[in-house]
């Protein structure tokens, strides 16, 4: 028998033949700034130090679908990244920007269908046409009621509104990834190295059913799948996880599913050095555990790299901070010689033992899962999460007694770092922000506001694709929080049980 090469099913050694030789992963940094304007200047400096691809980071009022100027915002507007309240913000976000020509990722979830008809009406602003824009929307609900909390409606709703976007953009913006189904915050909130894996795999299956119960067909829409991981610490299990993520992938959409389109079997994903990993003590050490992080992510044979900064464990980071964290990837890239080679720990007996163990591990889950009657039913039943949290507290209980070391925390501390130069919540511009929204919503038109947001209502209780009409909604400024309340009052809001 042959031996496996990349490029290869089922892709374990990478989804491309000569992998980076020919080709260097997107280099991304993730942004988002108490403004649309701050954050367009901060677009505009990573672009010229050679970002190749933007990152947008929402605040959380704009995640759970509120307006600036509500009082659920109050004291959140513009504190984890960006407000967007309406298409002026969206707009003012991209100026100057060329949409066209730039990979766009939006981290947005509950909200996504809006943020994406911002989006597209930003662009068409731009005289571009939806069919050119390439990028990526999150567009994944069922983690956020595993690992992350920004959902809004029920999961039944919740999963219509992925696949609309699922559809919509399959449709009319080809070169659009429809769906980034993260494990990436499953191991933010405490999962191993496996179930990160296995959790996304099955979050993956169950938008896959659901697409195919509307008729859609995974050969088309398949192929704009997406993937976004986490790179932690334990250098050889991440580049085994990621070698390991591409067989499973294509495991499942040739035995499952029945589907042999080689771009479909293909997991194509983004990777983020772990958040959870970085230190607010001794804060210079970040800047190491990111290296090895973005190391583990290129030997692993990621598409796509957002490297962490060494000041976001407590702040939002500083230019200089957000710099380094670029430089870090361009220097992997252009100077360690690594990309000169496809998968170059193929055949290493540790890592390919690594590789094989975590691939069984997630498919036992995966079995788990399907025994529990499906992802939906295993969140409703609370197992994952329940799952996730066992394992959060049994590595916590390891860094508590030592046996797990960080250093500068339970290990060679030292007294307290004096930080300086950290980034600040500008109150000034919080309080522009909510003062232009409620400046929009005296001075549009109101009548036209109140007929679309009207007929989306009554498409809300039928069945069809919901995007066309938020676009219309969009375009008569509507801002995000009438639109979310729309859809809450037909479709309700989501609370677990206990």
């Amino acid at each position: 028998m042959a031996k496996e090469k990349p490029g290869e099913f089922p892709y374990k050694r990478g989804i491309y033949e000569e992998m980076y030789k020919k080709r260097l992963w997107t280099m991304r940094q993730y942004a988002g700034f108490t403004s649309a304007v701050d954050t367009n200047e901060r677009f505009k400096y990573l672009l010229k130090n050679g970002v190749t691809g933007l990152s947008v980071a929402f605040d959380l009022p704009t995640q759970i679908g509120y307006d600036s100027d509500d009082l659920m915002a109050d004291g959140e507007v513009g504190k984890v990244g960006v407000p967007i309240s309406s298409v002026h913000d969206m707009k003012n976000l991209f100026h100057q920007i060329p949409l066209a020509d730039v990979s766009v990722s939006m981290t947005i979830n509950a909200t996504a269908p809006i943020i994406l008809a911002n989006y597209i009406v930003a662009a068409e602003h731009q005289n571009i046409a939806i069919k050119n824009l390439r990028g990526t929307i999150q567009n994944d609900i069922l983690k956020e009621y595993i690992a992350r909390g920004t959902f809004i409606f029920p999961p039944n709703p919740s999963l219509r509104l992925v696949t609309d976007v699922i559809e919509f953009c399959s449709n009319h913006i080809p070169k659009w990834n429809t769906i980034s189904i993260s494990g990436y915050h499953i191991r933010e909130a405490g999962s191993t190295a496996a179930q990160e894996l296995a959790f996304t795999f099955a979050n993956a299956i169950a938008y896959v059913e659901r697409a195919q119960k509307r008729g859609l067909k995974l050969e088309k829409f398949g192929k704009r799948l997406s993937f976004f991981f986490n790179a932690h610490n334990d250098f050889l299990i991440e580049i085994s996880k990621f070698r390991a993520a591409r067989k499973l992938w294509a495991t499942i959409i040739k035995n499952r599913f029945g589907v042999t389109n080689e771009k479909v079997l293909q997991c194509r994903f983004h990777t983020q050095t772990g958040g959870s990993t970085l230190t607010a003590q001794q804060i210079d050490n970040n800047v190491v555990r990111t290296t090895i992080q973005a190391m583990s992510a290129v030997l692993g044979g990621t598409q796509s790299l957002h490297t962490n900064s060494k000041d976001e464990a407590i702040s939002l980071p500083t230019d200089e901070s957000v710099n380094l964290a670029l430089r870090t990837q361009q220097i992997i890239a252009h100077e360690s010689g690594i990309p000169n080679h496809p998968d170059p720990f193929g055949g290493s007996y540790v890592v390919e033992q690594m590789t094989e163990e975590l691939v069984s591990e997630s498919l036992e889950i995966i079995e788990k899962i399907d025994s529990l009657g499906g992802t939906v039913q295993a969140i409703e039943k609370g197992w994952i999460q329940n799952e996730i949290s066992k394992s959060a507290y049994d590595y916590q209980l390891k860094v508590d007694s030592g046996e797990t070391t960080i250093v500068g925390v339970n290990k060679f501390d030292e007294d307290e770092d004096v930080v300086s130069n950290l980034h600040e919540i500008s109150t000034l511009s919080v309080n522009t922000q909510i003062k232009n929204v409620k400046k929009l919503k005296q001075s549009r038109d109101n009548l036209r506001v109140k007929k679309t947001l009207e007929i989306l209502t009554e498409k809300c209780r039928g069945n069809e694709n919901l995007l066309p009409h938020i676009i219309d909604c969009v375009k008569s400024e509507c801002t995000i929080g009438e639109i979310t309340q729309v859809m809450k009052n037909v479709f309700g809001e989501h609370q677990f049980s206990g």
